[in-house]
């Protein structure tokens, strides 16, 4: 495997799976001074995708409707 000269490299396949891997994973490198890891990183407190796509779309919502309102139309009496 070699890696270009943006410094990529593609991960084979069967190791993504088995890591876990999926596709817009974020990852980490460790480097003892011989050996390069790659680990997946542990995400902070509220950076997580969940969290930054709730911050993105807070206060977006214009909807007229109460809550209640949207609980009565998914109820199926």
């Amino acid at each position: 495997m070699r890696i270009t000269s943006k410094g990529q490299v593609t991960i084979p396949a069967g190791i993504r799976e088995k890591a876990g891997l999926l596709p817009h994973t974020d990852v980490d490198f460790e480097f003892d001074g011989e050996v390069v890891r790659l680990i997946r990183a542990t995400p902070r407190h509220g950076d997580t995708r969940g969290a930054r796509l709730v911050a993105h779309l807070r206060g977006r919502g214009d909807v007229s409707m109460s809550t209640d309102a949207i609980m009565a139309l998914t109820r199926h009496d």
